[in-house]
This record gives structure tokens, C-alpha cells and sequence, in this order.
């Protein structure tokens, strides 16, 4: 059986399981929260036998093999007390069992799931195997939209391709504030350790697997997921905890610098906060950020990030963030937060990305790609590059799926090898549906409110009827916009409270 067909066996097997669980009520979030423990526990009893010997964190009481000999009744209490004290401990392990509970309240079920991890040798399967294993199970969790899990999820293939645009160095650090299941780590990981684009000496092998990641996921659940997901793709190992941490990004200026930061920072605008009232309902109050380092203060969740990745740079570190299109044409502290980003940074590339590739719906994002600099007295940005790849552009998430070759045309237009070699395929007379487009600094700053949401291509559906789209790509359009429209009166209504 070769590789692939390997992955997807196992996948396949361990999936088909969480569909006789759910029978019982567990959900994909909580079968794959179980099965993470489980996982962890496995191969860390393959790394304490030969030939790894290696001597791992875990009490013998709570090793792999007081699970797999016991059944029933037994067999669940000395489950969930495993759970229980394994969240008290230190490192990795602490973490990953942090606020732990046993979801499978069916003995015979949880025997089962148990032998099923068993039967497999992990420490055996290449880490690229793990890997695929572990993000297919993240990703079937992503596309059931009723757990919520899809907005931790960024389609693979737009990181990939963002990857691809910012060519991460060895000996560089990453850091992503808002890290969900912890993608952009694995694709700048497989880029970096990929002999077509990097030949690494053992130091940079170590800095890679050690050093090189830093990122920020405050939902426990999630990190849980992150922390496992870096863990199979040989990302730290089991003593290591310090590369996702479980504080709010936002809240202070750690002092932490990098040379990248990949990131797409969570959908909704608000900051908030939920607390009980007076009347004992519970309440949300929206949050502001009083930083030293912050253009302006605001609780504004997306302008928010983008200063916080501005300071986590160094001063020649490079960003490439999904974005919301509210954050190019807002006015006030959003103006004031565009204006700011295009005199300290060059932002020199936005590439506005087509609907239905995200989970959530009602999503109209784009990607920025921007470069910071010493501090000077002109401002850095002196033109902006923009793909239009949403006007006439249309993806599902079951039928149509974005895919990495769908990005090809973008990354060669943006030509990561040297950028100051591009050219516009845009033409006002022989090519005006061009995609690619350069607007100077001058010309967006003469726009109202500064806006950067600029767009020249006919919409087709709107100008010729006898091309329109297909009766589903229609649908799935209008809900997209019904839901952006929906999200928007939310966010009155939440705002009018």
C-alpha cells in the first residue's frame, strides 16, 4: 500500500469510528479532543521502548498500558482519573491535558477506540504521514459547521500559497498571534524543510524544530489541537510547551520580535469580554487595548491586530495577514490605522480573495502583504500591488474547492524571487479584465477615506446575462452575502446594547 492510500486508510478508520460515537452524543470536537489524548499517550510509550529509550514525563500509573488492560467500569474510572492528573503536570504534557474530560461515557466504545490506536505503530510513520493523518481529522472537524471549529481553520491551500509569496529563511523565527489548529507553523515548516528550497545544516534542522515557531491561541480546546498538530509534525517534542501560549495577544507588548509573521486573526470586529450583571444575565463588554505601542486605541478586533503585528516585527521582519475587507475601507481609526501601516511599512501587495473558501460564511477577506522598516521621514509605501482574484471568481467548499494551483497565476505575478521585477497585466485598452494591477501611493491617498478596497473588472453576472454562473454558484453566492449582511446588523445590534 503506498503512502497516500496508507494516510487515508488510516484517517478513514479512525473517522468512520466518531460516526458510531456520535450516536452517543459526541460531537467531532470532543472525538477528536479524545482521540488527541489518547494519540499522545500511544506514542509516547512507542518513544519509552527500543529503540528510542527515551524517559518521558508520564507516571507509569498513567502510561499507555494501564489503559490497554483494562475494561468496563474500571477501564472508564481510571480514565478520567488519567485525565484529571495528568492536566496537573508540567510542560507539554500539562498542556495538552490542560481542563481535560472524558467525553465517552460507553466502556465498551472507549475500549474500542483505545485498541483501534493501538493496532497502529505511530512512532513509525513519517511525520509528513502524522501529519496528514492529524490535519485531515482537523479538517473534516472544520467543515462540520454546526461546532464552530471552521473559523480556527484556514483552507491549506490560500497558507500554502501565502507561504509561497513570503519565502520563510532558515534561522528566522515565525510568529503567529492567533494561531488556531496551528496551519501556518506546518506550512512554513514544510517549506523550510523542503530540499527543492532550503539544503539545512543540523543547527538550522534544530533552530526549525526548537526555535523558529512563537504563536498565541486562547481558546484551550484549540491549542490543545495546535500543540498536538506541531507535536506529530515533529515540530518540539515532549518537554517542549513554550511555543503556543495561552495568553491574549492583544492585551501587552511582550517585547517578543520576529523576522515573519503569518496570520489570519479571528472574523468579528469586537473585542469583548463576557461578564455577569447586576441582574445576573450574563453581558459582554467590548474591549479596548491602551497600548503605547498602538497608532490608536479602538476595540476593533482586526485593527487591533494589524498594529500588534506591526510591533512584532523586526525592523526589516515581513507580514502576510488575512484581513477582512472592513479594514481597507473603514473610516476614522481605520483611515488613521491604513495611513500609519503605509508610512511605517511597505505594504506592497493585496491580493482580495474570492468567497466560499472559508468555513465560516459571509466572509469577504484579503490577504496583505507588507514589509516593515526603520523608522524615515517619507513613507515606505510608494505603490500598492492588487490581484483581483473575487470579482468573477467562484469557489464551494464541497464541489469547487479552492486548490493550491488555483493561487499559481497570483504567486507568479507576485514573483517572490524579486518582486521589483513585476509587471501590471492590467492594460486600460488591450487588457482591462487584467487581474494585476499597481496603484502609487498618491493615487490612494486622493481616495475618500484613504480606502484601499479598489476594483476595476465588470462583474459578468451584473452585465451579461447569458453567462451567469450555475443555479448552486448563484445560491451559494447570495447566502454568502445575505450572512455578510446579517454579520454586519449583528454587529449594530451588539454595538446599540
Amino acid at each position: 500500500m503506498n503512502e497516500a492510500n496508507n494516510t487515508a486508510s488510516i484517517v478513514g478508520k479512525v473517522w468512520s469510528f466518531c460516526n458510531t460515537l456520535r450516536d452517543d452524543g459526541v460531537g467531532y470536537g470532543d472525538y477528536l479532543e479524545q482521540l488527541t489524548f489518547l494519540l499522545f499517550l500511544k506514542m509516547a510509550d512507542e518513544f519509552s521502548r527500543p529503540p528510542h529509550n527515551r524517559r518521558l514525563p508520564i507516571p507509569k500509573k498513567y502510561a499507555w498500558g494501564s489503559l490497554t488492560s483494562r475494561r468496563g467500569a474500571d477501564l472508564e474510572a481510571h480514565y478520567t482519573e488519567l485525565l484529571r492528573e495528568l492536566s496537573r503536570e508540567r510542560g507539554v504534557l500539562g498542556q495538552i491535558f490542560f481542563k481535560s474530560q472524558n467525553k465517552i461515557q460507553d466502556p465498551a466504545k472507549l475500549y474500542k477506540l483505545i485498541d483501534l490506536i493501538d493496532r497502529e505503530q505511530w512512532s513509525t510513520l513519517g511525520a509528513d504521514v502524522k501529519g496528514k493523518i492529524y490535519e485531515g481529522l482537523l479538517e473534516k472537524n472544520a467543515e462540520d459547521t454546526k461546532s464552530g471549529a471552521g473559523q480556527y481553520f484556514t483552507p491549506r491551500a490560500l497558507i500554502r500559497a501565502m507561504v509561497a509569496c513570503v519565502r520563510p529563511e532558515p534561522g528566522r523565527t515565525i510568529a503567529d498571534p492567533a494561531c488556531g489548529t496551528g496551519g501556518f507553523f506546518l506550512a512554513a515548516y514544510d517549506f523550510l524543510a523542503d530540499p527543492a528550497n532550503h539544503t539545512l545544516t543540523r543547527d538550522q534542522k534544530e533552530f526549525l524544530k526548537h526555535r523558529t515557531f512563537f504563536g498565541n491561541e486562547i481558546v484551550p480546546s484549540t491549542r490543545r489541537l495546535a500543540l498536538m498538530n506541531l507535536f506529530l509534525h515533529n515540530i518540539g517534542d515532549f518537554e517542549s510547551d513554550n511555543f503556543i501560549s495561552p495568553a491574549d495577544a492583544l492585551i501587552a507588548d511582550t517585547g517578543l520580535r520576529v523576522d515573519y509573521v503569518l496570520a489570519n486573526p479571528p472574523f468579528g470586529k469586537k473585542s469583548s469580554m463576557t461578564f455577569t450583571n447586576e441582574e445576573g444575565d450574563q453581558d459582554t463588554d467590548d474591549l479596548t487595548y491602551n497600548r503605547q505601542d498602538f497608532w490608536v486605541t479602538t476595540s476593533n478586533k482586526q485593527l487591533n491586530f494589524v498594529q500588534h503585528i506591526r510591533t512584532l516585527l523586526k525592523s526589516d521582519g515581513r507580514a502576510a495577514v488575512v484581513l477582512p475587507d472592513n479594514v481597507l475601507f473603514e473610516g476614522g481609526v481605520g483611515e488613521t490605522v491604513r495611513r500609519k501601516l503605509m508610512e511605517t511599512c511597505e505594504l506592497h501587495t493585496i491580493l482580495r480573495l474570492p468567497t466560499g473558501v472559508f468555513y465560516k460564511q459571509g466572509v469577504k477577506a484579503n490577504v496583505l502583504f507588507f514589509d516593515n522598516h526603520p523608522a524615515a521621514r517619507a513613507p515606505w509605501t510608494k505603490e500598492v500591488w492588487i490581484y483581483d482574484f473575487r470579482t468573477n471568481i467562484h469557489f464551494t467548499l464541497k464541489k469547487n474547492p479552492l486548490r493550491f494551483e488555483d493561487l499559481q497565476d497570483f504567486i507568479a505575478c507576485y514573483r517572490p524571487e524579486n518582486r521589483h521585477l513585476r509587471r501590471e497585466t492590467w492594460h486600460p485598452q488591450d487588457n482591462p479584465e487584467g487581474r494585476w494591477r499597481r496603484f502609487t501611493h498618491d493615487e490612494i491617498l486622493a481616495r475618500d477615506k484613504t480606502s484601499l478596497d479598489l476594483t476595476w473588472i465588470k462583474d459578468q453576472s451584473l452585465t451579461d446575462l447569458d453567462h451567469l454562473p450555475d443555479p448552486d454558484v448563484l445560491a451559494a453566492d447570495i447566502i454568502e452575502n445575505l450572512e455578510a449582511g446579517l454579520e454586519s446588523f449583528r454587529e449594530i445590534v451588539t454595538a446599540l446594547k
